[in-house]
C-alpha cells in the first residue's frame, strides 16, 4: 500500500513540470509527512461546460476517496488506495476510474518494515521494530503516482455554498516489484511522462483504454533506505525525514 509519503514541490514547480494551465485551488505547502485525509496536490484536466475547451488544472484534494452516494465523509481514510486489479470494477472506484483520473507527484513514499528476530532464536517474547523506510527514484526524478478523485456534496448545504463540497483522491496501487516486496506487498502505480496527456483527457472514458496506461516502476529506477521513526507521528514534518539514517536522521 502506499499510505504515507513525500510531496516538497512548490507551486511553480509543478506548474512547470506538469504544463498547467491553472491554479484552480492553492495546494498545500510542501510536505514530508504527507498523511490520509490530508490535502495533497493533484493535477486534472476539466472540460469547460460551457466552452468545451480542455485546461489542465493544479487542484487540491483531500486523500482518501469519498464516493458520491456516500452518505457521509467519515470513511474516506479507509480509501486512501485503490487496488489496479480492481479499481475499473469496484462500485467505490469505477466511475471515478472512468471520467476522473488525476496525477499524483511525490519525491518518494514510506513503508514500515517489521524485522524479523535474530538468528537462532524464536519469535517468542521477541517484540518486532517496525522501521520506516522511504522508497524513491534513484535518478532523482518524481514519483507521478496514479490517481483517480470524485467529489462528494453535502445534502444539507445550498449546491451553491463551497462548503458543500468535498474533492477527495486515491492512489492506485498493484504488486510491488520484487526487490521491494520485503518491504510490503504493494507500491503505488505510475503514469509515465508521455501517457500523461492520455491518462488525464476527460474524454477518455474506456476503462480498458485507461488500464493500460497504468505502469509500474521499473526496479531498477527505485532505491529504499531506512529513515528516521519520528516520521510515525504525523506532526513530525521536515526534509530530515527522507534523509537515510546512515546521514545522521536520527532515531
Amino acid at each position: 500500500m502506499c499510505g504515507r509519503y513525500a510531496a516538497s514541490a512548490d507551486v511553480d514547480e509543478l506548474v512547470e513540470d506538469f504544463e498547467v494551465d491553472e491554479v484552480a485551488e492553492q495546494p498545500p505547502p510542501p510536505s514530508w509527512n504527507v498523511a490520509p485525509t490530508d490535502p495533497v496536490a493533484a493535477v486534472v484536466e476539466r472540460r469547460d461546460k460551457q466552452t468545451e475547451e480542455v485546461r489542465r488544472k493544479l487542484v487540491q484534494v483531500r486523500w482518501g476517496l469519498v464516493p458520491s452516494w456516500s452518505k457521509n465523509p467519515g470513511g474516506g481514510a479507509r480509501m486512501i488506495n485503490a487496488r489496479a486489479e480492481t479499481v475499473a470494477e469496484k462500485p467505490a472506484f469505477r466511475k471515478a476510474f472512468a471520467a476522473r483520473r488525476c496525477l499524483i507527484p511525490a519525491d518518494g513514499y514510506y513503508e514500515w518494515y517489521a524485522e524479523e528476530p535474530p538468528a537462532g532464536e524464536g519469535k517468542r517474547g521477541f517484540k518486532p521494530v517496525k522501521q520506516p523506510w522511504f522508497i524513491h527514484r534513484t535518478d532523482g526524478e518524481r514519483l507521478v503516482m496514479a490517481g483517480i478523485y470524485e467529489f462528494w456534496r453535502d445534502d444539507a448545504r445550498p449546491a451553491d455554498d463551497p462548503e458543500a463540497w468535498l474533492s477527495t483522491c486515491s492512489i492506485i496501487t498493484t504488486s510491488a516489484t520484487d526487490s521491494l516486496g520485503h518491504l510490503h506487498d504493494r507500491m503505488p502505480m505510475v503514469i509515465a511522462r508521455e501517457a500523461w496527456a492520455d491518462w488525464l483527457d476527460p474524454g477518455l472514458t474506456d476503462p480498458a483504454r485507461a488500464v493500460e496506461l497504468l505502469a509500474v516502476t521499473e526496479a531498477e529506477r527505485l532505491g529504499a533506505y531506512p529513515v528516521s521513526k519520528a516520521v510515525g507521528n504525523v506532526r513530525n514534518n521536515s526534509p530530515e525525514l527522507v534523509r537515510p539514517l546512515a546521514e545522521g536522521a536520527g532515531e
